[in-house]
This record gives C-alpha cells, structure tokens and sequence, in this order.
C-alpha cells in the first residue's frame, strides 16, 4: 500500500495541486461547502426525526432537504479525493484518515438502513407528529456520526 500511496501523492494532479498558490485552498473551500450542504440538510432532517418543528410534514421535509445532501455530494467527493492525492502518504497512514473512512462507511450504511427499511413506509410518518423510535435511532446514529467525522476531518488538518 505503500507504494501506491507514493504513487498517488507523486501524480500530475496531486504535483499541479501541491504548486498551486490558489488550488488548494480552492478545493479546500470546495470540500466544506459540500460538507455545509451535504451535513446541514442532513441534521435539518434528523432533527425532525427526534421530534423538532413536529409541524412540518416529514415527507414534504425530506423531498426538499435530502437533495441538497445529495448535491453536497458531487463537492464532497472529488473535492476530497483531490485533497487526498495531494498528502496520500501521510494521510494513508494516519489511523485518524481511516477512522474518518470508517465513520463514512457507518453513515452511508445508515442512510441506506433508514431509506430501505425504515422510510419507506412513509404515509406511517405523515399520521402523526410524533415519530416511532426506530425514526429516532437513525437520526441520533446520524448526528454523532457526522459530528465525528467532521472532527476527524479537523484534527487531520493539524
């Protein structure tokens, strides 16, 4: 792996990038507007899963939130890879980057247990403004999740 991480880190990209007075940063800036969009309407949408602005129809909720995480996405993503490439040997190395990965890994697989088995019967949510604890357990995974990766995310900056 090691090999690869020098692989990586010694690219055209990563070199462009490292030699760039504005790149970095640029995608730096990049990176966290995705993460504002991708994170924010995700806790938007988790706190009305713990019972916050009961008043506001869930469905409704997640048809205008959860594409905006969506498209937090397409920053988050390339941005992070590029960023990546650029300190692949010491980041590839760092238990924090992998603890961070992992913690990816937990929220995309939370995401899809909530989507697949728990939202899909959602005129069960419409009913009433208080939702079951099976609504509430995602959201509360969701929350400390990605408040952990966003730490991971500063603490490899230091």
């Amino acid at each position: 792996m090691p090999e690869y991480l020098d692989w990586l880190e010694n690219t055209s990209w990563a070199f462009t990038i490292r030699q760039s007075l504005w790149m970095y940063p640029a995608l730096e800036i990049v990176h966290i507007l995705g993460i504002v969009m991708l994170v924010g309407a995700a806790l938007l949408f988790d706190f009305r899963l713990l019972g916050f602005s009961a008043n506001l129809p869930l469905v409704g909720l997640a048809r205008h939130l959860l594409p905006w995480s969506q498209r937090g996405l397409i920053f988050v993503i390339p941005s992070g890879l590029l960023l990546f490439i650029t300190n692949a040997k010491t980041l590839g190395l760092d238990p924090t980057f992998w603890l961070k990965m992992t913690l990816l890994i937990i929220a995309a697989l939370n995401v899809f247990v909530f989507h697949r088995f728990v939202f899909k019967r959602k005129g069960e949510a419409e009913i009433s403004g208080k939702l079951p604890l099976r609504y509430k357990l995602p959201a509360l995974v969701s929350i400390v999740v990605w408040i952990a990766v966003i730490t991971c995310g500063r603490l490899l900056a230091y």
